[in-house]
Formats: C-alpha cells, sequence, structure tokens
C-alpha cells in the first residue's frame, strides 16, 4: 500500500481501494493522456510507486492482460508548460505546512491562526478575537515567500499576510507557547496589514497542536451534506460569573444580590443602579412625586440611606469608591457635580456646563460623559474641562443610533474598548421592535482603530448593557418578540449567549 500522508486525492484511493494496485496500475497507464495537466504530475508518482512495489509491471496483471498492455511504440511527448504554484503547499521546493502555522508578536502581543484555507483568526490581548475569511494565496517574487488575502468577517476590512520561510527574532515570544526555540529564533516571518488596525510583524511557527486533526481519508462529500454544520465554540475558555450584582425583579422591585443570597430592597420608583467596587454598597436614585433622593444601600447592614435631595440623578462611584459623581440640575441644565463617598454634604460642581449622563470614570481622575443633546463623548478631568471628546454621531456610524437609552461602558481593563447600548437606525429581520418602531442594538468600538463591530442577538432587542468584571462576558435587558424582557448574558465574541436571570437593568459589583 502507499505509505502514510501520500498526497493522493480522493478519486485515486477509491480507485486503489475498489481495483487494487494492480488493476488500479492498468487504469492509470490508459487514461493518462487525458488527465489534466495540475493532477498529471501526481498520477505519475503514483505510477512509479506502484511498479516500484513489483519487480516488473508485468507482474501486476494476467498474462494476457499484460500481452494486450504492451505498447508498439512510445509516442514521443510533447513538452509540457508548467503551472505557476499557487501557494506554499504547491511550490516543488517548499518542505513546510502553512496550514499549521501560528504567527505572533509583542508589544502589543497578538497571534494569528492559518489553517486549511488560510488565516482564520487574529488575536489581540485586550481585544475579541477577530475572525477572518481567507482569499486567494500568492506566491511572491522572492523564493518561500507568500501573500494570504483575507477579510473581517466582522466589518469586511481586508487583510493581507506575508508570510517568508527566514529565521525570524521580531518577536519576543509566542504566548500560547510554554518554551520558546533554541537560539530565540523562529522559521518564519510574517506580517499583517489591516486596513483599520494597520501594521503588525511578528513571526510565525508550526503549530500542530492548535488545529484539529486533519483526515486525510477518501472524499465524503455525501455523507457530509448529511451533517449538521458545526456550532461555533466561543474563545472565552475561563471566566469569572459576577459574585454581586443588583437588578429589578420580576415584580420591578429592587434587588441586591451577594453570592446566593438575594435581599429586596423595599421602596419606590428606583433607578440608576451602580454597584460599588467592593461590592458591599449599591448607589441609586429613587423618584418620591417630584422629589428626587440620591440613596446609597449598605449590604452589610441591610439599610437604606438618603444621601441627597433635590433635582439630582446617575450617581457613578469613583474606581476607589471614595468618591461619587452625579448630575445636579442647576441653572436651567444639568451639571456635574462630585461628592466625598463618606460626607455628601461636600458635594460640588465640578463642571457647569450642560450634561446629558454621566457613563463612568477612565481613570481615578476623570469622567466619561455625554454631553448635551448627546452631542459628544466627552472625558472631562479634575478641572472640569474636557481632555478629548469624540463625536456621538461618529460613535454610532450609519447603522445606529443614541436613542434615550444610550449607554457607553468602558471595558474593564482596556480603555480602548466600549461597549454601546444604542438603537438600530434600521432594524433588521428577526429583531423585534419595542416601542415606536424602534429596536436596541449592542456593539463594540475601539477609538483608536474606529473599528465598529455588531454583536450578533438574533430574536432579542437588547438594552442596558454591562461588562462583567473581568471583561469577558456582557449582560444585557433583552426583550423579545412576545415583549418577555429578561437579563442575558453573551461572550465577547458574539457566542454562548443565555439567558441569566428573570430581572432586568442588571449592574455588576464585583
Amino acid at each position: 500500500m502507499l505509505p502514510l500522508g501520500f498526497p493522493v486525492p480522493g478519486s485515486l484511493w477509491k480507485c486503489l481501494k475498489v481495483l487494487g494496485q494492480n488493476n488500479c496500475l492498468l487504469l492509470l497507464r490508459a487514461v493518462s493522456s487525458y488527465l489534466p495537466e495540475e493532477i498529471l504530475s501526481i498520477t505519475r508518482r503514483v505510477q512509479t510507486l506502484l511498479c516500484s512495489l513489483a519487480l516488473s509491471s508485468a507482474c501486476f496483471l494476467p498474462s494476457s492482460l499484460a500481452r494486450q498492455a504492451k505498447p508498439t511504440a512510445t509516442p514521443p511527448q510533447q513538452p509540457q508548460q508548467k503551472s505557476l504554484p499557487t501557494g506554499p503547499l504547491a511550490a516543488p521546493h517548499s518542505t513546510h505546512y502553512p496550514i499549521l502555522l501560528l504567527g505572533f508578536g509583542n508589544q502589543p502581543n497578538w497571534n494569528l491562526r492559518i489553517g486549511l484555507k488560510g488565516p482564520e483568526r487574529l488575536d489581540r490581548d485586550g481585544y475579541p478575537p477577530i475572525p477572518l475569511e481567507p482569499g486567494e494565496v500568492a506566491q511572491d517574487a522572492a523564493p518561500e515567500s507568500w501573500t494570504y488575502h483575507a477579510k473581517d468577517s466582522a466589518t469586511g476590512a481586508p487583510a493581507a499576510v506575508h508570510l517568508s520561510r527566514e529565521a525570524c527574532t521580531d518577536a519576543a515570544n509566542d504566548t500560547l507557547s510554554a518554551t520558546p526555540p533554541l537560539g530565540g529564533k523562529y522559521s518564519f516571518k510574517v506580517s499583517i496589514d489591516h486596513a483599520q488596525l494597520g501594521s503588525l510583524k511578528g513571526c510565525a511557527r508550526i503549530a500542530t497542536e492548535l488545529f484539529p486533526k486533519i483526515n486525510n481519508q477518501p472524499d465524503q462529500n455525501d455523507d457530509d451534506t448529511k451533517k449538521k454544520p458545526p456550532v461555533p465554540v466561543s474563545s472565552v475558555t475561563k471566566f469569572q460569573s459576577p459574585v454581586v450584582v443588583s437588578y429589578f425583579n420580576a415584580s420591578q422591585q429592587l434587588a441586591f444580590k451577594r453570592g446566593s443570597i438575594v435581599r429586596d430592597i423595599p421602596g419606590g420608583t428606583d433607578s440608576d443602579l451602580r454597584v460599588s467596587h467592593d461590592g458591599k454598597k449599591l448607589l441609586f436614585t429613587r423618584e418620591a412625586g417630584a422629589v428626587r433622593t440620591i440613596n446609597e444601600y449598605n449590604y452589610d447592614s441591610n439599610s437604606v440611606k438618603e444621601l441627597l435631595r433635590g433635582e439630582v440623578r446617575n450617581p457613578v462611584w469613583s474606581p476607589e469608591d471614595s468618591r461619587a459623581a452625579y448630575l445636579n440640575h442647576q441653572g436651567g441644565k444639568w451639571q456635574l457635580w462630585t461628592f466625598p463617598s463618606n460626607d455628601p454634604t461636600k458635594a460640588a460642581a465640578l463642571s457647569a456646563d450642560a450634561f446629558e449622563s454621566i457613563q463612568g470614570w477612565s481613570d481615578p481622575h476623570t469622567l466619561l460623559t455625554v454631553t448635551a443633546n448627546q452631542a459628544d463623548l466627552a472625558w472631562i478631568a479634575e478641572d472640569g474641562k474636557p481632555t478629548q471628546a469624540l463625536p456621538i454621531r461618529d460613535l454610532c456610524g450609519p447603522d445606529f443610533v443614541p436613542g434615550a437609552k444610550l449607554a457607553v461602558r468602558l471595558h474593564p481593563s482596556n480603555p480602548d474598548l466600549v461597549l454601546v447600548s444604542a438603537l438600530f437606525a434600521h432594524p433588521p429581520a428577526g429583531i423585534p421592535t419595542v416601542e415606536n418602531g424602534q429596536a436596541g442594538a449592542l456593539f463594540l468600538y475601539e477609538f483608536r482603530s474606529k473599528r465598529r463591530t455588531l454583536i450578533p442577538l438574533p430574536g432579542l432587542s437588547a438594552s442596558e448593557a454591562e461588562w462583567s468584571r473581568d471583561g469577558f462576558q456582557i449582560f444585557f435587558t433583552g426583550t423579545d418578540s412576545a415583549k418577555r424582557r429578561a437579563t442575558y448574558r453573551i461572550f465577547w465574541d458574539g457566542l454562548g449567549l443565555q439567558r441569566y436571570i428573570a430581572g432586568t437593568s442588571l449592574v455588576v459589583g464585583l
């Protein structure tokens, strides 16, 4: 039989299996003049190997067939034009296997998987993975050098991967490998040019351990059509479920959950939930007629304390829980105020400009806000002045509009990445509308690259999205086609959607 791994097409495997080596050799000889050029060389290699397994070609055939198989004369063969190789596997001088390559680089850390058809996935520290759609492969002018074309599956942006077989030290280490090679040199150089992300340079290595087993067997087209398509698997393998959360239960009563213990907080109409970073306290706004109050619930004492009263809303803890910011209606506009968390009587204005909402703190000295009329996303420093701003229309792009429940949540460890709750400009088919024919959407946005990616939520209108503390999970209020509302969870790569609790407006503490 042929040696394991010999590159024989599925049809030749069937020939060997059904006819046996002897009759298959005869068949190959008979049809060799009719074979296309691209498989003719493979056919000749099969013939040579089959012949080498016997003393002569006559040994394979019955004597009568052997006499018939002898040609009276061998016609001169016409010179054949070589076809240009289309990729590393087709290059006769190439001995590596690009379907099993991992490219990687550092500062920032990234890795790229080149699979069966080309580039499959780009991973970057602090960002969800980018699925890639492989395109054509072209061999470059330099020997053992290729360019793989691909497309960003989420945004449609083009990408090109340049690979060459040469010693590489452009990457300090492979973050997916425990032991670097001796001398610190890898076998390949690789670079990526992404239309939105720019250029990344690094090294590459053969990485058979990262790819599924390749089954070098006869064609199974008939069986494959009967199989269901594979279910996508999330890239998130380790995550931490929230320990402390607050939400409105199915009866729309305020609840505070710590571990497995859930405590209901009696009161009136509440909103603007925010759990402290230590998981011990909850800030919320309560309305009693025309009066609003900012309140604090203490889990340890199981008590509610009023902190501020007036035209106030939107309280937000600082990262170290030592202060809180809120909006105070003064002079006909919502101004930005702060107070020490242990002494609300020392509340003072931070900025007299007009604001729509406070989205959080980007660091202990900077607040992330939405300005009046939802004009800009603005970073406000300690002196009350904006350090930078991004127009909301640029954040949302042509496919989304801010809406009344616009929410922008910074990633817990990557200030370049935000989670946005907005409205579809034109709701796609299958997404239920909630009010006035509108439907809620969630998307991720990267400030530097301006890359915007929709989080797919089939059959759900989404709002009030929040990050988990580990940054791998997204919790949001989802409304289905029957107008039922609940809190759902999905991983940041858009997979693993599931119903989390029957409540709504969930916020995460720990």
